[in-house]
């Protein structure tokens, strides 16, 4: 049995974990997710803890990888993901129009991206996006998104980069 597959998800109060013939749902207070049944793959609930095993050892790597995503659903329909996002450059800002997200980032046209169900887009200041939502994997894809609308450059760093990144910068041509 792998490692990652032998550690118990505990579930904390309000999360339902429901497995059908086919599929696996969790569902909390912040949604419902759901999962496609991992072939091989056997689940027990006890005590309000999860623990999974694998029916042969052909499966063992499928066990670890349905424990981390399953422990994934787990903590989003609890406590949900969040992702920060940072514009840098003069006259980049973001604004909501209702619910979807309008971008001027220094071309001649505003760029408006809509939200995907299950995502909630914020604007707590000009400079920064907040992504968030249950689906860690959503999430994450739509913060890629937004920053491909204009990653950060090299030589000043302009553009939409992650809360933290590190942009290592190039030093411009002497003359």
């Amino acid at each position: 049995m792998s490692r990652v597959a032998k550690k118990p998800i505990a579930l904390p109060k309000g999360v339902e974990f429901n497995v059908s013939n086919d599929q696996v749902t969790v569902k909390g207070p912040k949604g419902t997710l759901s999962l496609a049944k991992p072939a091989g793959v056997d689940f027990k609930v006890e005590n309000g803890v999860l623990q999974l095993s694998a029916a042969e050892a052909a499966n063992i790597p499928m066990a670890g990888t349905a424990r981390a995503i399953l422990a994934n659903m787990v903590t989003g329909v609890s406590e949900g993901f969040t992702r920060k996002l940072e514009l840098v450059g003069v006259g980049y800002r973001a604004s909501m129009a209702g619910k979807d997200l309008n971008l001027s980032l220094g071309f001649s046209h505003p760029v408006v991206f809509v939200a995907p169900e299950g995502i909630t887009l914020a604007t707590p200041t000009q400079t920064e996006v907040l992504v968030s939502g249950a689906d860690k994997q959503l999430v994450g894809e739509v913060a890629a998104k937004i920053r491909a609308f204009r990653k950060p450059e090299p030589y000043k760093g302009k553009g939409i980069r992650y809360s933290g990144e590190k942009i290592i910068m190039k030093e411009a041509k002497k003359a």
